[in-house]
Order: structure tokens, then sequence, then C-alpha cells
């Protein structure tokens, strides 16, 4: 039902397969949601006060869940044309330099991430009476998950795959 995700050890693509139907879960939940309450809206000139905030906190996870999804399959946006211009060993060395920075750009995000979520413990959500940190904690765990799919890839590139290779012709465009 979903797109694959390139070839990765069992836990990689179990990881992957549950980050896509969490996100997929969440998206109907959303869309029920909303739905249920313009229903509400214009039958019974009613809302559900939970509608906007649950939604909310919903649309964050599935945004940072769904860059972990892209990373997997190699689906970010990139602007190529350095890339494009070097072969063999300099591409590739290219390619481990890049995902050496995202890995670092990563890390510091689940970090930071975690701390920001901790403070989020001390605030609740107005309507839901939550944490706060429920809705900040997509940032660790996205970025951390995240890390796994960049941390994979990079192990394609030192063991001299191609990016065609890695991804699949989905991930070369």
């Amino acid at each position: 039902m979903l797109p694959p995700g390139p070839d990765a050890p069992a836990p990689i693509r179990w990881l992957g397969d549950a980050v896509d139907w969490i996100v997929v879960a969440m998206g109907m939940v959303m869309v029920g949601l909303v739905f249920t309450n313009v229903l509400m809206h214009n039958l019974l000139q009613r809302d559900l006060t939970l509608t906007t905030e649950l939604a909310e906190l919903l649309m964050v996870w599935v945004t940072l869940l769904g860059g972990a999804a892209a990373a997997r399959r190699g689906l970010h946006m990139s602007i190529n044309e350095l890339l494009d211009r070097l072969h063999g060993r300099a591409r590739q060395f290219a390619e481990g330099a890049i995902q050496l920075g995202v890995l670092l750009v990563l890390a510091l995000l689940t970090w930071y991430g975690i701390g920001i979520a901790e403070a989020g413990m001390m605030s609740v959500l107005t309507v839901l009476q939550w944490p706060m940190a429920t809705q900040y904690a997509a940032l660790p765990v996205a970025s951390a998950i995240t890390i796994v799919f960049v941390a994979w890839d990079l192990w394609g590139i030192v063991r001299g795959r191609s990016r065609a290779e890695r991804y699949g012709a989905r991930g070369t465009a």
C-alpha cells in the first residue's frame, strides 16, 4: 500500500514501516477530527473544542515524522549542481560529507529537542490538558529516527554504493 523504502536491515525496515503507518494513522485521525467538527458546526452549530488543539499537535508529529520518512527514501529536495559534476571518489566523499553534516544537525536537534520537551513538562495544552511536552517531543523523536535512516545511507556511501543503488530510481530525481 505504501511506497517501499530502500534495502536495509530488518530493524531499519521495521522502523521505517512503523513511521509510515504512524504518519498515515495520524493523518486519518486529523481528517476525521476536522470532518467531524465541520459536520457538527454546520448541522448542530456546535464545535468540538479539542479539534484545533489535537489537529495541531498531530500536524507537528506528522510533519516531523514525514520528514523522517522522506529521509529514509532519499526524497528531500536537494540542489545537486555541484554533486552532479563530481564522479567516483570525489562524489562519494562529497555525499559522505553532506550526510555527516546532516547527522550533526540531527544530533543537535535531538539533544536540544529533549531539553525543549523536558521544559514543556511545566506547562499544559489549554484544552487537552496534556503536557506541552507531548507536542514538543516530536522534534527529538523524529530527529533520532531520521538519524537512523541518514546513518544507514552514510554506511551505503562508505561502502561505495551510488545514490541509484541506495535508493533506486525514486531517489535519483
